[in-house]
């Protein structure tokens, strides 16, 4: 019965430092390959830039969990039903479960963004860019938060730093052409 019960300790510590060791390469795979990425939306034409946008959003949705994304799905579906406090239910059991996954953080800052709810939103922003600074995403949020309140100079520093990691983002281009004249003149 000992024998058997250690047989058993060893094969799930087996299986445990696989499943990590998996994990790490998988992690160190997709970090590598959103390196090539974004290499790529750099030298990518306006005309050819969204696969490769796609493609990187689709590794950063990716929680590694079947249990977190049906948290994120759950959460989508009552952002597109717009029953936000449901959403803000389910994306808070994510963030808890997942506190590192970044997009967890991401989600909540357009449902705040929705209900007026700015500062709350810019700190979910914070919290996405801490732990994952080339959310080009975010920093569009960002932008789009600062403007609305007014803070121009803020506006276009943040866009500028999405266009530094996302160039074609058509958007953030119109804004920053929008927002020059109105800050000529302010040091950033």
């Amino acid at each position: 019965m000992r024998l058997t019960s250690i047989l058993f300790i060893l094969a799930l510590q087996f299986l445990v430092t696989t499943a990590t060791a998996d994990a790490g390469n998988a992690v160190e795979d997709a970090e590598l390959h959103l390196d090539e990425l974004f290499a790529q939306l750099h030298e990518s034409d306006a005309e050819n830039y969204h696969d490769i946008e796609w493609e990187i959003i689709e590794i950063w949705i990716r929680s590694g969990s079947a249990s977190m994304d049906l948290l994120m799905e759950r959460a989508q579906f009552a952002i597109d039903d717009q029953d936000y406090p449901k959403a803000l239910e389910h994306l808070s059991a994510l963030i808890d479960h997942a506190p590192e996954f970044a997009e967890a953080w991401n989600a909540r800052a357009p449902v705040y963004y929705l209900i007026d709810e700015y500062a709350l939103s810019i700190s979910y922003i914070q919290q996405t860019l801490s732990r994952n600074p080339s959310h080009f995403g975010a920093l569009n949020g960002l932008g789009l938060i600062f403007e609305e309140l007014d803070n121009y100079e803020g506006a276009y520093k943040a866009y500028t730093m999405a266009r530094e990691i996302h160039p074609h983002l058509e958007n953030v281009n119109e804004a920053l052409i929008a927002l020059r004249p109105i800050i000529d003149g302010v040091e950033l």
